[in-house]
């Protein structure tokens, strides 16, 4: 499936006794799909994916690309701080079906800007599906420059960026600067602000909780109606808030839970939130009727 503009899941990983879940996994497919969204993302930040074993990771991707086959593109997240771990990653993901690779800056390393180039263009070179740059300075130390990213989008393959440096001055430049490239934020509360500049949607968390929502937002967006859009938004901003309370994704593998979704299970070093901040998360679900 072609990677379209819209909303895009950056899917939670369900657990159950410490297992993955993968039957729970079909039903949050199905229901992201009948909701609206245009693209699925698993073995994201979201996916608690560091703390996945290689052959559950491969499964995920089985069973996601399987369940979305024909009806909306799979993004995988197959980024990490090893160029060469990056590439088979991306070719594991291509053999397997996904449409699309989100590939995060190499974190902890701290590459220079040259460095970054590099690892770009060699990912890029190693499969033929096109691949979204995943720029998020806040976990990995280092942000993509927007002449550092003009150069890497010259890179054949290289399609687009999820934005999410929080930094809403860097995501205007990247619009205005460079040409047919797509622009997705990587932060719920941005996606209105990003849309306004000529952003293409979002690579949504809120969504694994509401899609139909957070899709009617973006809907509202692309027509125009700017006033529609930004009622949404205010509607949803207490959710957006309230996700990143903690570490996500804590709480939206929370808000979950209470709504009888998934069962409340982490894998280490992601844990339980604190009562009081559970506390807080449900009255904004209550407040929402969410609950």
């Amino acid at each position: 499936m072609e990677l379209k503009p819209g909303v895009i899941t950056a899917m939670i990983t369900p657990f159950k006794d410490g297992k993955v879940d993968f039957d729970n996994l079909r039903e949050q497919v199905k229901f992201q799909i009948e909701s609206g969204v245009v693209g699925l993302l698993p073995l994201g930040t979201t996916g608690e994916t560091p703390a996945l074993h290689d052959d559950e990771q491969e499964e995920i991707v089985k069973v996601v690309v399987e369940e979305s086959k024909d009806k909306v593109a799979v993004m995988v997240g197959t980024g990490s701080n090893s160029t060469e771990k990056t590439i088979m990653y991306t070719k594991k993901a291509e053999e397997l079906g996904a449409d699309v690779a989100l590939v995060v800056t190499p974190y902890y390393n701290k590459p220079t800007d040259e460095g970054l180039y590099q690892h770009f263009k060699a990912v890029a070179e190693s499969v033929k599906i096109p691949i979204i740059v995943y720029n998020i300075a806040g976990r990995t130390g280092k942000n993509i420059e927007t002449p550092v990213l003009k150069r890497i989008a010259k890179i054949p393959n290289i399609v687009g960026v999820k934005e999410a440096s929080g930094n809403i001055n860097q995501m205007g430049d990247v619009i205005n600067t460079i040409p047919n490239f797509m622009v997705y934020s990587g932060d719920d509360g941005m996606t209105l602000p990003l849309m306004s500049l000529g952003g293409i949607g979002i690579i949504s968390v809120v969504s694994n909780l509401v899609p139909k929502q957070v899709v009617e937002m973006v809907e509202a967006a692309f027509e125009g109606d700017f006033e529609s859009a930004r009622e949404k938004h205010f509607a949803l901003l207490p959710l957006f808030k309230g996700a990143f309370i903690e570490t996500n994704p804590v709480p939206i593998k929370a808000a979950m839970a209470m709504k009888g979704m998934i069962l409340e299970e982490y894998r280490l070093p992601i844990c339980k939130m604190l009562d009081s901040n559970k506390e807080k998360l449900k009255e904004i679900l209550m407040s929402m009727k969410i609950l």
